[in-house]
């Protein structure tokens, strides 16, 4: 996971400055284990280490915590570690359970004990699907044909993805109130646990800013996260000493900046939590604010929702949601909060010499709303 070269400036600069250490994540630990548990179900044999392939393409190797074996099915599992991130599921034992299915069924997730299943809409999966992200599934997917291909395998398999004490954590977690039922998410864009830790993460958020001073650069972006890294990079070609990692933390980009100015401030993030710093929240971490969906219906009325529609949005069960129901009736939501999330930036800034625009992005990472230049 090192790198050859030292950064120079965003997110990989940020994240060595706080001298925290990363961990991996619940994706990360349940594609580990399917790789051993289908490895075992072809060959006999549990790889211990085993070796995967992140999206990025670090290649991290797990140790293996449980190995088992019958006459149709594997079980492996890994215990997660979250690095120095104050994780509610670090230490959690991620098994995965793989069982041969016939030719043509493909990869068909199932969610054992400890896994929750989504029982309302607004979330990137639809009801009734056990909670493994888009992302996570990707990546299972992916190993599962390697396997496949290395050792004869079909890829035809039916994993079984299963937390110890998963129901009991998820207890601490958004999941009950957002309609994840009956345990954790399987969670994870990069496979990579980003510590967070207040301190330091906004003394990096300085640096970074400094850092692109320094580099002369007079346009930088204050990104949420890895993949509104990547939207604001397709977006305006920055290079990566003008990206900072700001993660939940707007005030601190925002006050910064409004010391230490550049030309233009680009923030981008996704929908739900710039709707967050729309309604004026400067920490955006779930922990210390969370999306107001009557603020967002009176941001579609502003935009020519009806009341029926308004009163919709504002029941939504999460931000996603809401901006569903906009988008179906041609209402620009997304526009709107990117355009308020802008002007609470410019608030903070305090006439600063700074032009700020705002884009917001779904869990793809697709542009769902944008605001102009001010």
């Amino acid at each position: 996971m090192t790198s050859t070269s030292e950064p120079k400036g965003g997110r990989g600069a940020q994240l060595k400055h706080t001298g925290l250490r990363p961990g991996w994540t619940t994706g990360a630990c349940a594609t580990a284990a399917t790789t051993a548990a289908y490895t075992a179900l072809l060959t006999g044999d549990f790889p211990d280490p085993v070796t995967i392939t992140l999206p990025k393409g670090q290649t991290p190797s797990f140790a293996l915590a449980v190995e088992s074996r019958d006459a149709g099915s594997a079980t492996a599992g890994v215990v997660k570690d979250a690095g120095d991130d104050p994780d509610v599921t670090h230490g959690a034992l991620v098994r995965s359970t793989v069982r041969a299915l016939p030719p043509g069924s493909g990869v068909v997730f199932r969610a054992g004990p400890g896994v929750g299943t989504v029982t309302r809409p607004g979330l990137p999966l639809p009801v009734g699907e056990p909670a493994i992200n888009p992302v996570p599934r990707e990546m299972i997917r992916a190993h599962v044909a390697r396997v496949a291909a290395a050792h004869g395998g079909s890829g035809d398999v039916e994993v079984t993805l299963s937390i110890d004490h998963g129901e009991e954590i998820a207890r601490s977690t958004w999941n009950p109130r957002l309609g994840i039922l009956g345990g954790l998410s399987v969670l994870g864009t990069t496979g990579i646990v980003v510590p967070y830790s207040c301190s330091a993460w906004i003394d990096s958020i300085r640096r970074g800013v400094d850092v692109a001073r320094a580099a002369g650069r007079t346009h930088v972006a204050g990104c949420t996260g890895s993949t509104s890294e990547k939207t604001v990079v397709r977006e305006h070609a920055l290079p990566e000493d003008a990206l900072l990692d700001m993660g939940d933390f707007a005030g601190a980009v925002l006050k910064y900046i409004r010391r230490h100015p550049v030309d233009r401030l680009t923030l981008c993030g996704g929908f739900a939590k710039l709707s967050k710093l729309a309604a004026g929240h400067l920490d955006l971490h779930s922990g210390r604010s969370q999306v107001d969906k009557t603020f967002l219906a009176e941001l579609a009325r502003r935009g020519g929702a009806s009341r029926e529609l308004a009163a919709e949005v504002a029941a939504a069960n999460t931000g996603l949601a809401a901006l569903q129901l906009c988008t179906a009736a041609g209402v620009p939501l997304g526009d709107l909060v990117a355009e308020e999330a802008r002007d609470q930036a410019l608030l903070v800034l305090r006439g600063a010499p700074v032009a700020v625009d705002v884009i917001c992005i779904d869990r793809a990472g697709d542009v769902v709303g944008r605001s102009g230049i001010r």
